[in-house]
C-alpha cells in the first residue's frame, strides 16, 4: 500500500506543483491566453492564493511521507486539495472549459486520501 500511495502522491504533486507554478509566475492576462477562462472570475490576489494553496498541498504530499514525521498530514493535505478541486470544477464549466483535469485530479487526490489514511492508521 505504501508504494501505491507514493505513486499516487507523487503524480499528485507533479501536477500540483506545475499548476501552482504557473498561477504564480504568469499574470491573470497570460492565464487568460492560455484558455483559462476562469480567471475572470478572480482577482490577481486570489489567483494566486490559489497557486500557493496548490504548492503547500504538493508539499504536504511528500514531506510528511519522505521525511517519517506527521504521516497523518499527507492524506489530510490530499483531502484539502480536493477540496479545492471541487471547486474548480464548477469554476472551470461556467466558462465551457474542460472540467477533465480538475476531475481527474479530485480522483486521485481522494485516492490518496484513502491510502494516506489507511497506511497512517
Amino acid at each position: 500500500m505504501l508504494v501505491a500511495l507514493w505513486i499516487v502522491n507523487a503524480l499528485l504533486a507533479l501536477a500540483f506543483v506545475a499548476t501552482g507554478l504557473l498561477k504564480l509566475v504568469r499574470s491573470k492576462a497570460q492565464l487568460k491566453e492560455m484558455g483559462l477562462g476562469w480567471t475572470d472570475d478572480y482577482s490577481p490576489a486570489v489567483i494566486r492564493t490559489i497557486g500557493v494553496a496548490e504548492l503547500i498541498g504538493a508539499a504536504g504530499l511528500i514531506l510528511p511521507l519522505a521525511t517519517g514525521i506527521a504521516v497523518i498530514l499527507a492524506p489530510i493535505a490530499a483531502v484539502c486539495l480536493a477540496v479545492l478541486m471541487v471547486g474548480a470544477i464548477p469554476a472551470h464549466r461556467r466558462h465551457g472549459e474542460s472540467f477533465a483535469p480538475p476531475l481527474v485530479l479530485l480522483v486521485l487526490a481522494i485516492a490518496s486520501a484513502v491510502l494516506g489514511f489507511v497506511v497512517a492508521l
